[in-house]
């Protein structure tokens, strides 16, 4: 499998196993190593951030005024964010989410699939915790979906007892995951190397992250992760599962409809 290099601009690093590192107060970076690859980096990258001083924002194509497609560094660039990821997959249209995705004012799609988690953010009242990922097993969704602004639904690969529910499989690719930790921090996870998620998830799950849940949002070449803080740019873009196809496929990113962005909080401390 081979993959889109990883791009660190204002350190020209190259990126190695060896935990997180501080871009700003609240957002960290990590590269962990992953299970065992015959190819690609071998690394899995991490964005680690406080809700306390950022906020996600869903951004759509299909949202008025948009309309376009863009790369996670471009929908970061055009709200000024820290950082952006994949929401989730998207149908054959290029723009309407396969599960149920909404801020307060765009609903891109309004209908549950049958995926089990839904990453719940912009709370609607004080006092709730600013993000939830929402496993629809373990507790009634209506109640708490009623308490936020933005609901984006995917397919739960960590469940609320810590367990990893994706199904084992021969079958290898990149991976885009978003999660929740211990103390309800928001992890941006992406993987360029080409392994069973099943596989990656495990290895997430015994990795010093304290994951508690966690949902995919996408996978291939479409996968990217995109992060701009402290003095550091990196881009981190998935591949084609076919190393024939992934040789011969260009390293830029892909346009996607829809990405979840990390924007700093106004007065956050």
């Amino acid at each position: 499998m081979l993959a889109a290099p990883l791009v660190a601009l204002a350190l020209g690093a190259t990126p190695s196993a060896g935990g997180f590192q501080a871009l700003e107060p609240g957002l960290e970076l990590g590269t962990f190593a992953g299970p065992q690859a015959t190819s690609g980096d071998g690394l899995i990258t991490v964005l680690r951030i406080d809700p306390a001083r950022y906020d996600l924002r869903l951004l759509n194509a299909s949202a008025p005024g948009e309309g376009s497609l863009r790369t996670a560094r471009a929908w970061a660039a055009r709200v000024g964010a820290v950082a952006a990821i994949n929401a989730a997959m998207y149908q054959e249209d290029y723009r309407t989410s396969v599960g149920l995705m909404r801020t307060r004012d765009h609903v891109n799609r309004g209908r549950l699939s049958r995926d089990k988690s839904v990453l719940a953010f912009d709370p609607l009242a004080p006092g709730l915790p600013r993000v939830r990922l929402i496993d629809r097993e373990c507790e009634p969704f209506d109640p708490v979906a009623r308490q936020y602004g933005s609901l984006v639904q995917s397919i739960r690969v960590v469940a609320c007892d810590g367990r990893n529910v994706w199904a084992p499989s021969e079958r290898r690719f990149s991976a885009a995951l978003i999660g929740i930790d211990g103390a309800g921090r928001v992890l941006f996870v992406l993987a360029r190397t080409a392994w069973p998620v099943h596989a990656l998830v495990n290895a997430l799950l015994a990795l010093p992250l304290d994951l508690k849940r966690a949902m995919y949002a996408e996978g291939g070449p479409e996968a990217q992760l995109y992060v701009k803080g402290g003095g550091r740019e990196v881009e981190v873009l998935g591949g084609h599962e076919s190393p024939l196809v992934a040789a011969a496929d260009p390293v830029d990113a892909w346009p996607v409809p829809n990405v979840i962005a990390v924007v700093r909080r106004t007065g956050a401390r």
